[in-house]
């Protein structure tokens, strides 16, 4: 199918019915702090094609217990907190933890940040055998360390192993090794609001190999970087070009797994888009034009029913677009804090045309993008068989006004402002 080549021009105006109108239905209280529902947080369990955690593959397990620490002798020196640029700067230390199909998992190791040593046959670097996480490290008006929902990012992190037949580790344990790492780089950690440090676990195929077939090594590998908000200056919303010409993910494939391999496709037609005016893809499957992703992020929709109600919804988990940790902390605090009387939260499937058709009654009411490294991105207008759909905005901001609360509810869990058991304590 070819891509329009047509430039739209941007317009400021919004129109129809605006996020204000929903503002007094968003929650029964604005100071109001959740109760935790085990039921409505509880992680979903391994896919049939997961390793048990209980110990199914061969050799050792993970264990925490086990670390070395070899500290740094030359400590690098720490850029301004507003001088850092998202993924550049990269914190004194790492974790390397190797594995092998006769061995198990040995020992932990925390090094001074370094190179890897591959050899050029390398699995990794002609199968992809390669995933990845990221999360969070916050540090909150006391100094304290504060991780959030690790445990969703292990869990996801686990099956995306299980899935291109990389080794699955204890959950429990790799968070502990992850810990000591972040505590023994915590001033690495800027305290002003706003700031963390960006934590990435990765895990690799090692063996030498140009047969294809599971690996008989892996390198499981943690490093970290400091950084700033998201949007310094406030949110910025963006322009998406509604993508059918390029997918991201399908049925029964891996759009739900976090493999580098997912990503690297996508950037072609992120240029493609940008040299049409546009900041991302809002990528849409099949015929039906379902919306699934944006960017790399999830997204969400709210709409407003003929009955007077407001639907938030995103995309179901159907295996075609990924569990994100950020997705579905929104969706539970939606559930929980907005009035139900009121509202609809929803996991279903929807299609561009739904979107338009919406926007053409006025009953389109916000958009925004969801993901660990914006938390939240609003969106204005989506282009879509050369014409523009456009997403109302709150008077004189650049959001809507679900994104801003949810950013809001989010970073006060995040910073322990909020007491939550999303929010793990590392000291």
């Amino acid at each position: 199918m070819s891509f329009s080549r047509a430039r739209l021009l941007l317009s400021s105006a919004t129109r129809g019915l605006t996020a204000s109108s929903c503002s007094c239905l968003l929650s029964r209280s604005a100071q109001h702090h959740p109760r935790f529902y085990p039921s409505a947080m509880a992680a979903r369990p391994l896919s049939s094609l997961a390793t048990s955690e209980s110990g199914t593959q061969p050799g050792a397990p993970l264990c925490a217990a086990n670390i070395s620490i070899d500290k740094t002798p030359m400590p690098k020196e720490k850029l301004q907190p507003t001088k850092l640029v998202f993924g550049h700067t990269f914190t004194d230390h790492m974790v390397q933890i190797p594995w092998n199909d006769t061995d198990g998992w040995l020992p932990p190791m925390i090094l001074p940040y370094q190179n890897l040593s591959l050899d050029p046959a390398t699995c990794v670097f002609h199968y992809a055998f390669e995933c990845f996480e990221g999360m969070k490290a916050y540090k909150d008006s006391n100094g304290k360390i504060r991780l959030f929902r690790p445990d969703k990012n292990m869990d996801r992190m686990s099956k995306t192993a299980a899935r291109i037949c990389l080794p699955t580790f204890d959950h429990d344990e790799l968070i502990k090794i992850i810990g000591e790492l972040v505590k023994l780089d915590s001033d690495w950690i800027p305290s002003e609001r706003g700031y963390s440090l960006y934590l990435r676990p990765t895990l690799i195929g090692t063996q030498a190999s140009l047969g294809v077939g599971p690996p008989k090594s892996a390198l499981l590998y943690v490093i970290m970087s400091p950084v700033g908000p998201y949007y310094p200056t406030g949110f910025k919303a963006v322009r998406l070009e509604a993508t059918d010409y390029a997918i991201r993910a399908w049925p029964k494939g891996v759009g739900d797994r976090k493999l580098g391999a997912n990503y690297a496709p996508g950037i072609l037609p992120q240029r493609m888009a940008a040299s049409r005016g546009f900041q991302q893809n809002l990528w849409l499957f099949g015929d039906e034009g379902y919306v699934t992703e944006v960017g790399t992020m999830n997204a969400f929709f709210v709409f407003q029913l003929p009955n007077g109600k407001f639907e938030l919804v995103t995309a179901p988990l159907d295996g075609t677009i990924l569990e994100g940790v950020t997705r579905d902390s929104i969706l539970a605090l939606a559930r929980e804090r907005f009035d139900e009387d009121k509202w609809i939260i929803s996991e279903r499937k929807f299609t561009i045309q739904e979107v338009a058709d919406h926007a053409r009654a006025g009953t389109l009411v916000e958009a925004f993008g969801s993901g660990t490294a914006a938390v939240v991105s609003p969106i204005k207008e989506i282009s879509w068989r050369d014409k523009p759909i456009y997403v109302p905005l709150q008077p004189g901001k650049e959001t809507g006004r679900v994104a801003e609360q949810m950013a809001q509810w989010i970073a006060e869990i995040q910073y322990g402002e909020v007491e939550h058991p999303w929010s793990v304590l590392l000291n």
